[in-house]
């Protein structure tokens, strides 16, 4: 089985480490990956994306034309992919900067206030990582404990001191998707 999907958002918002981290976790778990960023030159407030491949057999091409999941950090990025979701796909919004409906009645749609819950959790910095939880928690493509066991490998030692507060960022969008399902 393959999966896509995309992580959309502004520059800055950390959409590419969370894709990243995704990715990482899953190969981890002796999945086959492919991670596709891509971003505007202006990168910090531009608009950032990345497609990511989950599939236990080998992975032909990293393009994702109709994703089955999309995570939407930011108003743009919800223009811009909610139509491109397949049929039966999932979409998570970060309802700080999303406002709107999906007007689809073929997709799950699954909220979360990531924003508000980072800025709860005193670092609005793990915006990134509250909906990488959420993530974990609408789907089962990699584990929650795949993602936690990652970060030190994939966060520089000067960012050592932040990954406790990470981890708690990523339990709490876990739970709190979790109660949606």
């Amino acid at each position: 089985m393959l999966d896509k999907i995309v992580f959309a958002g502004f520059g800055g918002q950390g959409v590419l480490l969370a894709g990243y981290a995704l990715s990482y976790a899953a190969m981890s778990e002796g999945k086959y990956v492919t991670y596709l960023p891509s971003y505007g030159a202006e990168q910090r407030g531009g608009t950032a994306n990345c497609t990511i491949s989950i599939s236990d057999e080998e992975i032909a091409s990293p393009v994702a034309s109709a994703p089955d999941c999309a995570v939407i950090m930011n108003q743009p990025s919800l223009i811009r992919f909610r139509n491109q979701v397949a049929p039966a796909g999932k979409l998570l919004l970060n309802t700080t900067l999303v406002s709107g409906r999906v007007e689809r009645d073929d997709v799950k749609v699954f909220l979360i206030p990531a924003t508000k819950i980072a800025e709860d959790l005193g670092n609005i910095k793990s915006t990134n990582m509250v909906i990488l939880g959420g993530f974990l928690g609408m789907t089962s493509y990699v584990k929650l404990n795949s993602i936690l066991n990652i970060l030190k490998e994939i966060f520089p030692p000067h960012c050592h001191n932040m990954i406790k507060s990470n981890k708690q960022a990523i339990k709490a969008g876990y739970d709190y998707v979790k109660k949606q399902k």
